[in-house]
């Protein structure tokens, strides 16, 4: 689980990023981390992960304090990052030196999911395009079975199928032990798989609810027109008609869209 209290940051010479901070998030879920550019949600999962080190407050990970780098808490959390790099070998090359360092590593996960991805060991890291290592980089993380995995942007870059195949592979790889965070602003390319929806406007979460919840208050529709449909609580207008959010009536309930709560919850209409 996270557990964060009163988290201050700044980078140096620029303005606070989060000032009194705080959000606790169990295990056994997938969190989509949202916000506009800027918001902090990749220096949220950095400071998470134990990359940077909070100027106040208290953040603990599964009993741990990320920055204090205790080889326990980091042989169980894995961080795939939006940019990275890797050294001018194998996948086989890769898997046989960092695959040690996570106790939980299943060797079988990995070649089940290369199987899916269309990966193959002994292919060059620097020669796949940039699509093909970061599916590397899932199956990789996902195959470490740590207790916490952080992932930014892990839909950058993949193409249509490969998103589709990367939503069927998470559902089925994570347990109840496990906490995901997902951040991203390619909400529609995870809709689906998250349970938990965290907002963050301004170093503040401003809002966070899990989609059961959600479903049970919203409905989400497309209708050819406003006319008639009361109490309205968030519409876009698509060439189909209009996208509309209103309270659920009647136990019904729908799928949610979630760029479209997104959008409603950054306008201050939900």
């Amino acid at each position: 689980m996270i557990n964060i209290k009163n988290l201050s940051f700044h980078y140096k010479k620029k303005s606070p990023l989060f000032n009194d901070f705080s959000l606790e998030v169990e295990s056994g879920c997938i969190v989509g981390l949202l916000g506009k550019n800027g918001a902090g949600k990749s220096t949220l999962l950095h400071l998470i992960s134990g990359l940077i080190q909070p100027k106040a407050g208290k953040i603990n990970v599964n009993g741990f304090v990320p920055f204090e780098r205790n080889p326990n808490y980091l042989a169980d959390v894995y961080m795939v990052p939006e940019e990275f790099a890797f050294p001018p070998i194998s996948i086989s090359t890769y898997v046989k030196a960092f695959s040690p360092l996570y106790p939980s590593f299943d060797s079988q996960k990995l070649h089940d999911i290369f199987k899916e991805f269309e990966l193959h060991p002994t292919s060059n890291l620097n020669k796949l395009s940039h699509g093909q290592r970061k599916k590397f980089l899932i199956a990789f993380a996902l195959s470490t079975n740590c207790k916490m995995l952080v992932l930014d942007e892990p839909t950058n870059g993949l193409d249509i199928p490969s998103k589709s195949q990367f939503r069927k592979i998470l559902v089925s790889s994570v347990t109840d032990e496990q906490l995901v965070i997902i951040s991203t602003h390619q909400v529609k390319d995870i809709d689906t798989v998250i349970d938990t929806v965290v907002v963050i406007e301004n170093g503040t979460i401003i809002y966070q609810e899990n989609t059961d919840e959600i479903a049970q208050k919203l409905y989400f529709d497309l209708v050819p027109s406003l006319a008639g449909i009361e109490n309205v609580l968030y519409h876009e207008q698509c060439t189909l008609g209009q996208r509309i959010i209103v309270p659920t009536s009647n136990g019904n309930e729908s799928s949610i869209d979630l760029e479209l709560l997104f959008n409603a919850i950054i306008n201050k209409t939900i």
